[in-house]
């Protein structure tokens, strides 16, 4: 259920960074392995969403 929300989350917003908060990762890399996304692609949106 945890990888499912998460999951949904990501494909429908893109925001990697809030993805992140609500698992409760302390690094990106995590996440991105966690969700299995490209860690390009996720840094390249994390940087956008930050700004």
């Amino acid at each position: 259920m945890r990888r499912t929300k998460a999951t949904l989350i990501y494909a429908k917003t893109k925001n990697i960074r809030a993805v992140q908060l609500l698992l409760g990762h302390m690094k990106l890399d995590n996440t991105v392995r966690y969700l299995g996304v490209e860690i390009d692609d996720a840094l390249n949106i994390s940087e956008k969403i930050d700004s």
